[in-house]
């Protein structure tokens, strides 16, 4: 069903053929013509073959039609609101020049004003295992598109839930950002304070993948940002569960359990502060932007109430009451929405994310017919209130419930989206696919150096090296942990290093530069700038940061000791890594290796160094130069900032 090694030309074959085999008209409002699409991916494929680094080569992308693709109409599902724009907007952009195709304009509620997928003049979207149900909205053709193999990457909108809601239905992935992460340039605003550029992908993976190529440049990355989750996070979840029905509910408490299971601790929350936001969004003064957005288009229609212009009519009548708010009720909701804000942040703390149900149920298209606007505000419930907090959100597949998909929803605050990817992570189980799944459709892809996804977005990230208590799963990984840092894998030193044995508690190797030194195995962690700061303030002696070379002739920053601790901590450079040293000592067996080299490391769990305990006494040190000579000026006592090359 997947293929990993076809070229971008065959994917859109395939997938041409597949459109047209499943026989769902509703999911576009344009489809570009064969001969584009082939001469674009002869393009990607000429490309690869020259040597081009297209990390999304082969992979196929739908794009949400209130979105700006260069050749294509955009139309926000408002046939008369149509307009051409001259270039892509610069997600799509992003996304091209890495090599993704755009196969064509999605469908959406129209004005991106709903979370059903049934307000446009193109149809509604059905769901794509039973297509009596919604597909959910509004970006409802991308997350179908997406579901049903059609395309590997979709773009969506989020203001109150639109990137999340037809994740969730779908059994898909769907990642909203921090706001502004992603640029809005060449999006169609609902509420522009508000508004998100997601991206839904089948898997976490790819879509983290994606995500990164397509975020950075607008909103910048603060200099302290937390790049991975804890080993043992702590996450928060509502305690009362209104909208869910019995079958839902147990299914959330089987949910809770599961993250229990897996490590993580979860405790409920009382949320009523999230509720009373969320309803803000639409019952309050806060819709007032909808109008900002649309309204003059919408007031100007021709054809009494919009008939000649395809207005969906109850879109209509909720951007014209929109414009029935005054700016006293928009000001005193704003001020209401800051105070609860406060409250919901003051039940988040000690918590490093807040887990939701994506959607509290799956009406039917019968449902939402009977009562359009009532259906919609309640699948709303946890979606709502993310955006108009500044938070950051993540929604993957969880389990299935009455015949549907069951999703959750990560939320954390600005800026921590990596944390909430790593969460997701422990959570995600990617469903069946639908049964007219399309032949042909790319496997699951990721970043290739493992990196989190807002580092390739911009986010600052000096690589540390460890060797010792720091490394994962040893004594002081935690401090680390506490600073955001993200594991990025064993590796060696340049073999230059010697490596003695300090007498601190708990035990730590020093390293210093010598000419007779050895490869040492280590492990890398990402560290954002700020945290690294920090990290080094709390350094205690005889500990020392600064440049170390690696193997592969890069440098990151790296412990030291200095020279009193070298020259009197016992010498174990020859075991060549940290923790064999440790055994031959627990074991009383050398265990060391002829070369000096040891292991690699790479079958331990967990990183190394920093500030825990320190000084160094006169254990006595063996070895075969003169500790001060083999020093001589070769302490590493600068602060290096970033991986460079040497």
């Amino acid at each position: 069903m997947t293929s990993t090694n076809a070229t971008t030309t065959d994917r859109v074959r395939a997938a041409l053929a597949a459109i047209e085999a499943v026989d769902r008209p509703e999911i576009w409002i344009t489809v570009r013509p064969a001969e584009d699409l082939l001469a674009e991916a002869a393009r990607v494929d000429d490309a690869v073959a020259g040597g081009a680094d297209l990390p999304l080569a082969g992979l196929l992308l739908a794009v949400k039609n209130n979105v700006d693709v260069a050749g294509i109409d955009t139309t926000a599902a408002c046939p008369g609101f149509a307009y051409q724009p001259e270039q892509d907007a610069q997600a799509v952009a992003r996304l091209r020049a890495a090599g993704a195709v755009v196969v064509g304009a999605a469908n959406l509620d129209q004005f991106a004003t709903g979370l059903v997928g049934t307000r446009s003049p193109h149809g509604a979207v059905r769901d794509a295992r039973r297509p009596d149900r919604i597909s959910g909205g509004s970006s409802s053709g991308s997350a179908v598109a997406v579901a049903l193999g059609l395309v590997d990457l979709a773009i969506g909108t989020d203001t109150a839930g639109s990137g999340r809601v037809p994740a969730g239905f779908q059994g898909i992935v769907g990642i909203k950002a921090t706001l502004n992460v992603v640029s809005t340039a060449g999006v169609v605003p609902a509420c522009r304070s508000w508004d998100a550029v997601t991206i839904f992908a089948r898997d976490l993976a790819t879509a983290e993948l994606a995500m990164g190529i397509m975020a950075g440049g607008a909103r910048p990355w603060p200099a302290e940002v937390r790049l991975a989750a804890p080993a043992r996070p702590r996450v928060a979840y509502p305690a009362s569960l209104p909208e869910l029905p019995p079958a839902w509910a147990d299914e959330f408490g089987r949910q809770i359990a599961r993250l229990r299971a897996s490590g993580v601790v979860a405790e409920p929350i009382e949320f009523e502060a999230f509720l009373q936001a969320a309803r803000l969004l639409y019952d309050g003064g806060l819709v007032a932007e909808r109008y900002a957005a649309v309204g003059d288009f919408v007031d100007a229609a021709p054809g009494g109430p919009g008939r000649a212009a395809g207005l969906d009519p109850t879109v209509t009548g909720i951007i014209r009451r929109a414009g029935q708010v005054t700016a006293h009720s928009y000001v005193a909701d704003t001020a209401r929405l800051e105070d609860l804000m406060r409250q919901a942040m003051v039940r988040l703390e000690g918590f490093d994310a807040l887990v939701v149900p994506t959607a509290p149920f799956h009406p039917s298209l019968a449902d939402v017919a009977a009562d359009p606007v009532g259906v919609n505000s309640r699948l709303g419930t946890y979606t709502n209130f993310c955006n108009l907090f500044d938070l950051c959100a993540v929604a993957v597949p969880a389990g299935e419930v009455e015949g549907a998909q069951f999703g959750l929803t990560v939320v954390g605050r600005p800026f921590d989206d990596a944390v909430v990817a790593d969460i997701a992570r422990t959570i995600e189980a990617t469903p069946r696919p639908p049964a007219s799944f399309a032949a042909g459709a790319a496997a699951a892809r990721q970043t290739p150096s493992g990196e989190p996804w807002p580092v390739r977005a911009g986010a600052s990230a000096v690589p540390l090296a460890v060797v010792g208590a720091h490394r994962r799963g040893q004594p002081l990984a935690h401090q680390l942990e506490s600073l955001g840092a993200a594991w990025a894998g064993p590796m060696r030193t340049a073999a230059r290093y010697r490596m003695v044995q300090l007498d601190t508690e708990p035990p730590k190797p020093g390293v210093y530069r010598s000419e007779d030194g050895a490869a040492l195995a280590a492990e890398l962690w990402l560290v954002s700038e700020a945290a690294l700061g920090r990290f080094l303030a709390a350094l205690p002696e005889p500990m020392l940061l600064g440049s170390v070379r690696l193997d592969d002739g890069t440098s990151a920053v790296g412990f030291a000791c200095d020279a009193l601790a070298a020259t009197t901590g016992t010498d174990i450079t020859r075991y060549g890594d940290w923790l064999v040293a440790l055994e031959a000592a627990r074991t009383g067996t050398d265990g060391a290796g002829t070369d000096g080299a040891g292991t690699d490391g790479a079958g331990t769990d967990g990183p190394g160094e920093g500030p825990g305990s320190g000084g160094a006494s006169g254990a006595g040190r063996t070895g075969p130069s003169s500790p001060v000579s083999a020093l001589g000026g070769a302490l590493l006592t600068g602060f290096a900032r970033g991986r460079q090359h040497c």
